[in-house]
C-alpha cells in the first residue's frame, strides 16, 4: 500500500506541485476508507471472494519484486534516475549506473548478508534444539532491530563530526520531524480527489487484499473464522480517523501480525501497546534516527519483502491443482514488473473474473449410465476368505453390498475407463448439469443435450413432414434425388431424466428454455409425448419454479390415455423405526415403568418373606418383561407394519428423490407404452 500511495503522490506532484504530498495521501485515505466502510456496513464483505488466491499471490509477488528492485539504488548508493519507474526500467538503469556505487554499498550489502545469516543460524538452532525453538524465534525476530542499532552506532562513530550533508561519508536519514507535524482536518476537495480518481479502485483493492488475506491466513492457523464485513468496517474506520493525525492509507501487515501471533497476542489490545511505543519513538527517539544509514534501511526492506515472493513449490502445487491459474499468476507478475502494481491488480482480477464467467457460460453437462457396484471389506475382493467374500456380504446385507450408481458414459469424471456404464434404456437419457443452471448457460446446456438426443434417436413418425415446405429451414434433409437416411435401428425418444444435484436456483430464462425444449421434443416424438423426470432437486424454490412451468407431471395425449398408460412410482420412507424419536421416548417410559414395578415387588417381597430378592433374579425379570414390551411396541414395528410416508409430493410424481427412482419410473412407463424395441439399441456413448 505504501508503494501505491507513493506512486499516486508522485503523479499528483507532477500535475499539481502546489498541493503538498501529505494532503493528497490523507485525502486518499479518507475516500478509500469511506468506500470500504460503506461496503462493510451494507454487509457486502463477500465481494472479496471474487479475488482469487492466484490474484493475491501475484499481487504479493509482483509488489515484493517491485519494492525490492526499487530499493537497490539506495542500497548501492546509486543516484541519477527515479526508482519509482516500472520495475524493468529500474533494473536497466541500476545496471547502467552500477559503476557509480558509493560506500553505501558496503554498508547495505553487509547488513543484508548479516540479516540472512542470523535468520539461517536461528532456524538451524531451532531445528537442532527443539526445546529452545521459541527463544531462537524471538532472536530471529529481533535481528532487524539489532542490525539497525549496530549500523546506527557505526554511522554515529563515522559521521558524528560530519553532520553536514556534503560532508557525510554515506547517506543517512538526517533530520526527522518530531511528533505529529501534519495533524489537522484532512483536505478533501474535488480538485484533490481528481488527482487520484483513476487509481482509487486499485487503492481500494490493495487495501482489501492485504487486510483480508492476512486475516484469513491467521484465522486458519489459529482456528477462528473472520467476518469480511466486520473487517471492512474496521479498516474503513481506521482510514477515516487516521488522516486527522496526518496518516496515509493503512492496511494489515504480514510481519507485525506474524510476530504478534508468535508472541502469544490474543486480543486487539496489542495495538494499543504498539501505538504507545510508536508515540514514544516519534517524540523521544528522533535524534537517534538521524544517523540511521539509508542503505541499511533499504537492506531491511529488501529482506522483509523477500518472504512475500511466492516460492516455487507453491507454484508447483498451483500447477497440479489448476494449471490455468498459474498462467493468471504469471500474467499479474509480468504486468506488475513491466507496468505498475495497479495494472497488475486489474489484470489478475479481470482474468480471474473472465475465467469464472467462461466456466459458467460454457458449462457442459454429462450423459450418465448405470453401473452396479459391490461393497467389499479391505482387500477381500477375490473371495479368498469366506467370511468376507462377496457372496457372504451379499447374503448378509444385500442392500449395502450391491447398489446402482450413475457415471458419465464417456468416463469424463476420471473413473476407471475399463468400467463401461450401461446406457439406461433405449430412448431414455439421463443428463446431469455440472455448474448450476441459469440464464448464462441454459442455452449451451440444452443445445448439447439436444444434439446428442437427435444423433441417437429417430422420429416417432417418419412422415412428419408430408410437404417439403413443412420441414424447418435449417433442416435441409436429403439432397434432391436421394431418399431419407434409414434410422429404423434407432429407438424413439421416450423420457429425459435431469439430475439437478448441482443446481441451487433457476430463473425465468432457464425455465423458459426448458419449456421450449420440451415442446420441441414433443413435436419430435409426436404423436407420443416425452416424459421429463427431475431428480435430486435441492431447493424448494427451484421445485416451485419447475412445477409452475408444468414440470413434475406427465403430459397425456388424452384423459383416457392418462388413465390407461401412466403408472406413477413414488419413493417412500419409514417414519416409525428403531431409530425414531417415538421409539426412544417409549423406551425411556418403559424403562421407568419397569424400575417402578421392580421396586414395588422388592418392597412386597421384603415385607412377606423378610428378605430382599436376589439381584440376578430381578435382572432376569426385568430383561424378560422389557423384551416383551419391546416386542409389542408399535414404534419398533418393521416390515409391512411400519409407518411409511411419501418423500416427494403425490401431486408431482415426476419429481424424484434420486436417479434410481427416476429411472425406475421412466422404464416402467416406457415398457407400458407398448414399445418392443430391444434394450441397448441406439444408446452409444456421448
Amino acid at each position: 500500500m505504501s508503494t501505491v500511495t507513493g506512486n499516486i503522490v508522485k503523479k499528483a506532484a507532477d500535475v499539481r506541485p502546489d498541493i503538498p504530498g501529505h494532503v493528497v495521501a490523507s485525502a486518499l485515505a479518507v475516500v478509500a476508507g469511506a468506500i470500504i466502510c460503506f461496503l462493510g456496513l451494507i454487509r457486502a464483505g463477500r465481494i472479496v471472494e471474487f479475488i482469487s488466491l492466484a490474484a493475491i499471490s501475484a499481487f504479493m509477488t509482483g509488489s515484493a519484486i517491485n519494492i525490492a528492485v526499487g530499493q537497490v539504488p539506495a542500497l548501492m548508493g546509486i543516484t541519477g534516475f527515479s526508482n519509482r519507474d516500472s520495475t524493468y526500467k529500474v533494473v536497466i538503469n541500476t545496471l547502467k549506473h552500477l559503476d557509480g556505487s558509493e560506500r553505501d554499498a558496503a554498508m547495505g550489502l553487509s547488513a543484508l548478508i548479516f540479516l540472512y545469516l542470523i535468520r539461517y543460524f536461528c532456524t538451524l538452532g531451532a531445528r537442532k534444539i527443539p526445546h529452545r525453538s521459541k527463544m531462537f524465534f524471538f532472536l530471529s525476530t529481533l535481528r532487524t532491530a539489532f542490525i539497525i542499532l549496530l549500523y546506527t552506532m557505526i554511522s554515529w562513530l563515522v559521521n558524528r563530526h560530519h553532520r553536514e550533508k556534503s560532508e557525510r561519508l554515506f547517506q543517512i536519514l538526517g533530520t526527522i520531524p518530531r511528533g505529529f507535524q501534519n495533524a489537522a482536518v484532512p483536505t478533501v476537495t474535488k480538485s484533490v480527489i481528481d488527482l487520484f480518481t483513476d487509481e482509487l479502485p486499485a487503492s481500494v483493492i490493495v487495501l482489501l487484499i492485504e487486510h483480508i488475506a492476512i486475516a484469513k491466513s491467521f484465522g486458519r492457523v489459529n482456528n477462528y473464522s473472520i467476518d469480511p464485513s466486520q473487517e471492512m468496517v474496521a479498516i474503513g474506520v481506521t482510514n477515516l480517523l487516521g488522516p486527522f493525525l496526518g496518516a496515509y492509507p493503512a492496511t494489515g501487515s504480514f510481519s507485525r501480525t506474524a510476530i504478534k501471533s508468535k508472541a502469544g497476542v490474543r486480543t486487539p489490545f496489542a495495538g494499543v501497546i504498539t501505538a504507545l511505543v510508536v508515540l514514544l519513538a516519534i517524540y523521544a527517539l528522533t535524534a537517534v534516527f538521524f544517523y540511521i544509514p539509508s542503505s541499511v534501511l533499504s537492506a531491511v526492506i529488501i529482506h522483509a519483502v523477500g518472504d512475500l515472493v511466492t516460492p516455487p513449490n507453491t507454484l508447483y502445487q498451483f500447477w497440479r491443482v489448476s494449471p490455468l491459474e498459474v498462467v493468471i499468476f504469471f500474467a499479474g507478475v509480468f504486468v506488475t514488473i513491466f507496468s505498475n502494481i495497479e495494472n497488475g491488480v486489474y489484470t489478475t482480477v479481470s482474468i480471474s473474473a473472465a475465467m469464472l464467467l467462461f466456466r459458467v457460460l460454457y458449462a457442459r453437462g454429462r450423459f450418465l449410465g448405470k453401473v452396479k457396484v459391490h461393497s467389499v471389506i479391505g482387500d477381500h475382493v477375490l473371495g479368498g476368505d469366506s467370511k468376507f467374500s462377496n457372496a457372504a456380504l451379499e447374503s448378509r446385507d444385500p442392500e449395502r453390498s450391491v447398489r446402482n450408481i450413475f457415471l458419465p458414459l464417456d468416463n469424463g469424471d476420471g473413473s476407471n475407463p475399463d468400467i463401461q456404464p450401461e446406457p439406461p434404456y433405449p430412448g431414455i437419457f439421463i443428463y446431469r448439469f455440472s455448474e448450476g443452471y441459469n440464464f448464462p448457460n441454459a442455452n449451451h446446456y440444452l443445445d448439447h443435450m439436444l444434439d446428442s438426443v437427435f444423433r441417437q434417436t429417430r422420429r416417432t413418425n417418419p412422415d412428419s413432414f408430408p410437404k417439403l415446405g413443412d420441414r424447418p429451414w435449417n433442416d435441409p434433409g436429403p439432397r434432391r434425388g436421394r431418399t431419407e437416411e434409414d434410422h429404423s435401428n434407432r429407438p424413439t425418444l421416450k423420457a429425459i431424466i435431469l439430475d439437478f444435484s448441482s443446481v441451487n436456483n433457476v430463473d425465468v430464462t432457464s425455465v423458459q428454455h426448458l419449456i421450449d425444449v420440451r415442446n420441441q421434443l414433443d413435436r419430435y416424438a409426436a404423436p407420443d409425448k416425452v416424459d421429463w423426470h427431475l431428480a435430486c432437486i435441492n431447493n424448494r424454490w427451484t421445485k416451485r419454479a419447475l412445477a409452475s412451468a408444468g414440470f413434475g407431471y406427465p403430459t397425456p395425449r388424452s384423459e383416457a390415455d392418462m388413465v390407461q398408460r401412466w403408472k406413477p412410482i413414488f419413493s417412500v420412507a419409514e417414519i416409525g423405526g428403531q431409530a425414531s424419536a417415538a421409539a426412544a421416548a417409549e423406551y425411556r417410559e418403559n424403562e421407568r415403568e419397569l424400575k417402578r414395578q421392580r421396586t414395588e415387588e422388592q418392597e412386597r417381597s421384603s415385607l412377606n418373606k423378610g428378605e430382599a430378592i436376589p439381584h440376578e433374579n430381578a435382572a432376569e425379570s426385568k430383561t424378560s418383561d422389557f423384551a416383551q414390551k419391546i416386542a409389542t411396541s408399535k414404534a419398533y414395528a418393521s416390515g409391512v407394519g411400519a409407518r411409511v410416508a411419501v418423500v416427494q409430493g403425490l401431486n408431482r410424481p415426476l419429481f424424484h428423490v434420486d436417479l434410481t427412482s427416476a429411472l425406475q419410473s421412466a422404464i416402467t412407463n416406457a415398457e407400458r407404452s407398448g414399445d418392443s424395441e430391444p434394450k441397448g439399441a441406439g444408446t452409444n456413448t456421448v
